[in-house]
């Protein structure tokens, strides 16, 4: 376990104590997966001798159990369970989870519970018992419909079943308690043009759901790609793919609110959003990470939980890998490191709240950022430009 070390504050003065507290979620990382995709940088292991899950529930209920002095009286606003692909534990398991969490802390009554899903048979046909456990919306990691992509891309599903997968989702929308389901798709595939990518796309669209994710693939490190990169479209290529992609999603009735994310309206991802706008978190699970704000005391910490699960799942050992002050220089980065993901306008007066600091300490990246075209200011609010999308590491810079 890692001490809390105050750092260095020379560049702005430490945030006065009196932060907001803001909206509260929880992540909960479940990191077992089929097999392990090769352009996947996430903390997830290939299953090899079966999944100890009941085991493994009682250490995420343990390890909440120790940041429950986090919660400071607030209510949960949303629940995320990712991975690894948590659609291999039993609806029995993530009911268990869920009644676990909620016995520790109030849920608040519309709480939006997300769970990831592998769109194949198996885990389709759990749909209704994860709903029934208590989850309300499904993101579902398509990815492709193509088949040659997706096994390029180590997905152990076919097209068809990704298709069929949504539709029961869809079902579930009008005959359960769901209430909305994503689609995670890619762009920029190896050997991809404009046509596969924009075919994708539009499949994606016929299956009519509340929410698209839809994202370029990266080459992260320590990824099998990394070693092997393969060859991905070119730069003009994937402008084309981006902007014909936005013309579509636009002209089927989904807007634009996140970097990625696109969504009918009253449908976006209340997570992400959370996270986006600087809320706080807590993360349980291997290699989880939280965000935590102690208003009395004027400080952000993060929280860092051990990563393997061997080591998580060590009785002798802590669940907390790290927790770190956010030291008062790096907080206007941090801040819009985050609230530059989202295309809404950000009042500047929840930057004073979130952080403690003056607006008068960003005033001048943020007018360098209005002169280069990157952010648009009005109305004491500062909102990111089409032009600030294309450039966000740039805007980003001016905050360092």
């Amino acid at each position: 376990m890692s001490p809390m070390q105050p750092q260095s504050t020379a560049l702005l003065p430490e945030p006065a104590p009196m932060l907001v507290l803001p909206p509260l979620s929880l992540y909960i990382h479940i990191p077992w997966c089929i097999q392990k995709c090769p352009y996947c940088d996430f903390n997830s292991h290939a299953v090899k001798q079966g999944i100890p899950e009941q085991e493994y529930i009682s250490h995420l209920l343990a390890d909440l159990d120790a940041d429950l002095a986090y919660v400071q009286g607030r209510e949960l606003q949303s629940i995320f369970i990712g991975g690894g692909t948590p659609s291999v534990f039993s609806a029995e398991g993530i009911h268990a989870i869920l009644q676990g969490v909620q016995q520790r802390i109030s849920f608040a009554s519309d709480i939006e519970i997300t769970m990831e899903a592998n769109p194949g048979t198996v885990e389709a046909e759990r749909f209704a018992g994860y709903v029934k456990a208590g989850v309300s919306r499904f993101s579902i990691g398509v990815q492709s419909f193509q088949n040659d992509k997706l096994s390029r891309l180590g997905r152990i599903h076919q097209g068809d079943e990704a298709k069929n997968a949504a539709r029961l989702a869809s079902d579930l929308i009008t005959h359960s308690s769901l209430q909305s389901f994503n689609l995670d798709l890619m762009h920029g595939l190896p050997e991809q043009n404009i046509q596969d990518a924009l075919s994708d796309l539009t499949q994606a669209i016929e299956l009519n759901p509340p929410h698209l994710s839809w994202y370029q693939l990266t080459i992260e490190p320590n990824t099998a790609f990394a070693s092997k990169p393969p060859v991905l479209p070119q730069d003009d290529i994937l402008w084309d793919i981006q902007e014909q992609g936005h013309a579509l999603l636009t002209a089927a009735g989904y807007q634009q609110y996140e970097t990625s994310a696109y969504a009918k309206t009253g449908y976006q991802c209340r997570h992400n959003l959370n996270y986006w706008r600087f809320g706080d978190y807590l993360g349980i699970g291997c290699g989880a990470h939280g965000k935590i704000t102690l208003p009395d005391a004027g400080h952000i910490i993060r929280t860092v939980k051990v990563k393997h699960p061997k080591g998580y799942m060590d009785f002798t050992k802590a669940y907390l890998d790290s927790r770190t002050l956010v030291c008062a220089e790096d907080l206007p980065f941090e801040f819009f490191m985050n609230r530059f993901r989202l295309l809404e306008p950000c009042p500047l007066q929840d930057f004073t709240a979130y952080t403690g600091l003056s607006v008068a300490t960003i005033t001048a990246p943020l007018a360098r950022a209005e002169q280069l075209g990157l952010v648009s200011l009005q109305h004491q609010s500062a909102q990111i430009t089409n032009q600030g999308v294309r450039y966000l590491n740039d805007l980003l810079e001016l905050f360092l």
